[in-house]
């Protein structure tokens, strides 16, 4: 399962593989900064990037309405789209190193599908809790549920693939795979108590989006993905080892179940955050890694900070779309970033076939 293998690039030499993941950073870097003008000049309004610096270079005022949108709507949205796709594409490529295979993805470690019963309790039964706590917490009920959900799940899950202090990826794989079954078991449950209006809310936030952005949001959730980019830039080292097999890795030096307990924690954090705040968005954190890889090579010291920047572009490009394809109507995130994810991820598994079949 060792993904050197299968990275497409194995037998290019060290240097021309370093060398061209330091390109694409900066390229990365370069299409990071063009999908961010983008999203700030196109919306359904009127009100664009140019045209307010137009009249800022003019020395003139900006209208209320365009204060607004400028920055109440579309910085704060941006932000968070930078903020979520770097979170989903840098915990995938961890997920991926972790288990040493190309298709893993961050909701093996339960975060999916624990967030997701954690949104659907508090859509559904949220109605039941006393006045006072649904006064405080009201608009912050349904993510505040998805973090907890994610967490938990992810606490349950690392709790039965842990014995002896020892944490196997193949349980932990094997558990999520029930877990994430018996939370779709409770979650059917509660969606066929959910009246219409219920069911709406339940739709819609688990085909993702951005339109809820708000600066509260991002500085709740900016926290906890930013110690995870944090955490990454540690453990790139220890995931380039532990393709070379676990033992191999502790003979080296590496302290492998502490790597793993950083790693998942860090994932759980990330994406828990991201989901509570936008929902359910696919296909960033298993696409995106895997595309590096083809392209750039194996290195995790690269090919985690080129994937924050990778999947920061690419969700900020799909959310341009998904507001502008049918504008002034907007389509669920998710819905675009599967129609653009699908085909490429189907790539993968033929590209990859005859991997598989050996």
């Amino acid at each position: 399962m060792a993904i050197a293998s299968l990275d497409g690039a194995s037998h290019t030499p060290p240097k021309t593989r370093l060398s061209r993941a330091r390109q694409m950073h900066w390229l990365l870097a370069g299409f990071l900064l063009l999908t961010c003008l983008a999203s700030l000049q196109i919306g359904a309004s009127e009100v664009t990037l140019s045209s307010v610096a137009t009249k800022l270079i003019a020395g003139e005022s900006l209208s209320r309405m365009e204060q607004v949108i400028l920055w109440d709507i579309r910085l704060p949205r941006l932000a968070m789209g930078i903020l979520i796709g770097g979170a989903l594409a840098v915990s995938g490529a961890m997920m991926q190193g972790l288990f040493r295979n190309p298709l893993a993805d961050p909701g093996i470690v339960g975060v999916g599908a624990g967030a997701g019963l954690g949104a659907i309790i508090a859509i559904v039964l949220g109605g039941f809790l006393p006045a006072a706590f649904l006064g405080t917490f009201k608009n912050h009920l349904i993510p505040l549920a998805a973090f907890l959900g994610g967490w938990v799940s992810t606490i349950l899950l690392y709790r039965v693939a842990t014995r002896g202090g020892r944490t196997s990826v193949a349980t932990m794989l094997l558990a999520g795979i029930a877990l994430a079954a018996l939370a779709g078991a409770v979650s059917g449950i509660l969606v066929y108590m959910a009246d219409d209006k219920q069911l709406r809310d339940l739709t819609f936030w688990g085909l993702g989006s951005l339109a809820g952005a708000s600066w509260t949001k991002l500085l709740a959730a900016a926290p906890l993905i930013a110690l995870s980019f944090g955490a990454s830039f540690f453990l790139g080292r220890g995931l380039n080892t532990l393709a070379l097999g676990e033992a191999t890795a502790a003979h080296i030096g590496i302290d492998v179940q502490r790597m793993k307990l950083i790693a998942i924690l860090s994932v759980a954090s990330a994406t828990g955050a991201a989901v509570a705040v936008s929902g359910g968005i696919g296909f960033i954190g298993i696409v995106v890694p895997h595309l590096l890889r083809l392209a750039t090579g194996p290195d995790h010291r690269t090919l985690l900070p080129n994937a924050a920047l990778l999947g920061a572009s690419l969700l900020i490009l799909a959310d341009v779309i998904s507001r502008s394809i049918i504008a002034p109507a907007e389509l669920p995130i998710g819905i675009v970033t599967a129609v653009l994810g699908a085909p490429v991820f189907l790539w993968i598994l033929l590209r990859q076939r005859g991997w598989a079949d050996g």
